[in-house]
């Protein structure tokens, strides 16, 4: 997938999470990119988040959120590609270890597009900045 290569900023405000009916599975589309899947208005929206990219070059873009955001891979092989200090850094999700990421970051699967799939928690209402890789590392 190519992004934009200019800065934007993307608002997300509630209802930002769509309507599900409690107690009984959430069943997600298969080969999604991202797909926020539930929520609690005012608080918090879970996600389930599986790159289309096969390796750490596709991620010619990185977001950055004005808040945390929780990351726990559920199946496959899931990679946050994070600039961290001016520099990129490789960070490969570990089954029963989340990562709580602030800074500027994209992910892949490196066994395939769509081939691992990660929970993500963050809040129903924050704002998103998208720029290039090159302008979030040394140098730029």
């Amino acid at each position: 997938m190519l992004w934009p290569m200019s800065e934007r900023t993307v608002e997300t405000r509630p209802p930002s999470f769509p309507g599900v009916r409690p107690d009984v599975p959430i069943v997600p589309e298969a080969g999604k990119h991202w797909q926020v899947v539930c929520g609690d208005a005012g608080h918090w929206r879970v996600g389930l988040y599986s790159p289309a990219l096969a390796a750490p070059a596709g991620c010619t873009e990185l977001e950055k959120h004005d808040c945390p955001e929780f990351f726990l891979l559920l199946s496959g092989r899931v990679t946050l590609v994070l600039a961290r200090e001016g520099t990129l850094v490789e960070v490969p999700l570990e089954a029963g270890k989340p990562v709580l990421v602030e800074c500027p970051h994209n992910g892949f699967c490196p066994d395939g597009p769509h081939t691992g799939v990660a929970l993500v928690v963050e809040r129903d209402s924050f704002a998103t900045v998208y720029r290039p890789t090159a302008a979030w590392v040394a140098g730029a």
